[in-house]
């Protein structure tokens, strides 16, 4: 049987076959595999890269994987404790973003490489995204690094740096006609208008108020704390006279709150064609469904409640990013103007 010894490593290559497997020794275990390789050069490496691997595993480590299988792996350790949109956003950046990075070891990114690539994804796309795609790098490397799979990341490339422009939020004065639309629109469709109130009254995500369950409501408290929530924080609620009214006559001891008619969870799709159709028929400029949430949170501080209750409300772990939700309502100025020229005599 013809065999061969790797040089550098204490491993054995030997024929079968066609096919090369190697053999080697840690720890007193002796491990045999095959390379699948028919070429000797191509199966020096594989051997090479199974010998490191256990050595690395022996001592409680884990081998550093090209950046393309870290995201997998990534993947995989976070499907059952990430929510879909956070698992669906890093794995769209896996899939289709990681061009000239995808077979390069953790270990070997340098800033160069990875500007370079952060710079060719910016040929096609916003700053916005650029900073999502070097987030979803960072987030990967750092995983691998509690994985002992990195020691450390081996690049520094920051953010860009964006301007921020002025959020827009349903007018105060529009927010009755809005809402009077919402019914007409959903007159077969009472669930979608159900969606929209929980938005906005109680500043629920879309994902949150689709998903919006009776048991998670005490109607005799008028309380609602949602369960599965982005950050996992169960934060209780008080839940609006206007909607506690609604939900009474319907009111169930489980199961969804506002389901379609198959009895599942209603699609962001049907939600947002809605809510468009409303906005444009009061002549509200194009919003998201998500500026519903901003709006109920600028709301809550016009009315003097502490950043930091509304933090708590909107289940925000840093409070900057609350701070982001804070719009400015211009009416509000408006008026605050005009006591203050009544109360000055300025004309």
């Amino acid at each position: 049987m013809t065999s061969h010894r790797l040089k550098s490593l204490p491993v054995t290559l030997f024929q079968i076959g066609a096919r090369w497997y190697c053999r080697f020794q840690i720890d007193g275990r002796q491990t045999v595999k095959t390379t699948r390789e028919l070429k000797l050069f191509r199966a020096k490496a594989v051997a090479s890269e199974y010998y490191t691997a256990a050595l690395l595993r022996s001592r409680g480590e884990e081998p550093c994987p090209t950046l393309a299988a870290a995201f997998g792996m990534w993947e995989q350790a976070h499907l059952l404790r990430k929510s879909p949109a956070h698992i669906t956003s890093v794995n769209n950046i896996a899939s289709l973003h990681l061009g000239s990075l995808k077979n390069i070891l953790l270990k070997d990114l340098t800033t160069k490489l990875v500007e370079d690539e952060l710079n060719t994804f910016l040929q096609a796309h916003s700053h916005s995204s650029a900073n999502l795609w070097l987030t979803c790098v960072k987030l990967v490397c750092r995983w691998a690094i509690k994985r002992g799979m990195l020691k450390n990341i081996n690049f520094s490339v920051p953010k860009i740096k964006i301007k921020q422009r002025p959020k827009k939020l349903i007018p105060t004065h529009k927010t009755g006609a809005w809402m009077d639309e919402v019914r007409f629109l959903t007159q077969k469709a009472p669930e979608i208008a159900m969606i929209l109130r929980l938005m906005i009254g109680l500043g629920l995500r879309g994902v949150e108020a689709r998903g919006a369950r009776w048991e998670w409501l005490d109607l005799e408290r008028g309380l609602y704390t949602p369960g599965g929530t982005k950050g996992g924080a169960a934060w209780p609620r008080p839940v609006p006279t206007w909607i506690l009214d609604e939900l009474r006559p319907v009111a169930k001891s489980h199961g969804w709150i506002a389901p379609s008619r198959a009895g599942r969870p209603v699609t962001y799709a049907r939600v947002k064609r809605v809510f468009d159709a409303a906005c444009r028929s009061v002549g509200i400029p194009k919003l998201t469904p998500h500026r519903l949430r901003a709006t109920y949170a600028t709301w809550l501080a016009e009315e003097g409640v502490p950043i930091q209750k509304i933090k708590a409300v909107l289940e925000h772990k840093d409070i900057k990013t609350t701070e982001l939700y804070l719009g400015v309502d211009l009416e509000g100025v408006t008026a605050a103007q005009v006591r203050i020229a009544r109360r000055t005599g300025l004309k």
